[in-house]
């Protein structure tokens, strides 16, 4: 998960009854595996006595920041998301470095156009035939 991120930041009054997804994310956060996906990443939290909601922001290896109301949003959705979007970035980066451009348009004519048919082997064939013939 941290892989996909240069910065992630937990904000959370100690406190408050509503830090679960809070302290779930973090145990993630500071687990082995996330630690080796991207040792470089930043994990501050502030603890004490913030006024505001419970929140969790991060910021992708590209620049983009998220911020997410911890109190309305499960930990494992926040991971999920986070997951996503990375893929997305690894897509993108993917289609770069081969020179293509981002994202793809495919061109209207081909997205109408009939996929050409698969070639079926003979043996398929022959075995749908037999399936016929035995329950005709």
């Amino acid at each position: 998960m941290l892989k996909f991120l240069s910065r992630v930041k937990i904000e959370f009054n100690a406190l408050d009854p509503r830090t679960a997804s809070c302290m779930e994310f973090l145990a993630q956060c500071n687990s082995r595996k996330a630690k080796e996906s991207n040792p470089a990443c930043e994990v501050e939290v502030k603890r004490g006595k913030v006024e505001c909601a419970p929140q969790i922001t991060v910021t992708f290896v590209n620049g983009v920041e998220e911020v997410f109301d911890a109190t309305a949003t499960p930990a494992q959705n926040i991971r999920n998301l986070i997951l996503e979007k990375g893929r997305q970035l690894e897509t993108e980066q993917m289609f770069r470095e081969a020179g293509e451009s981002w994202p793809v348009i495919i061109p209207e004519e081909e997205l109408s156009q009939i996929a050409p048919p698969t070639k079926v082997s003979s043996h398929f064939q022959l075995y749908l035939l037999g399936l016929l013939y035995f329950y005709s």
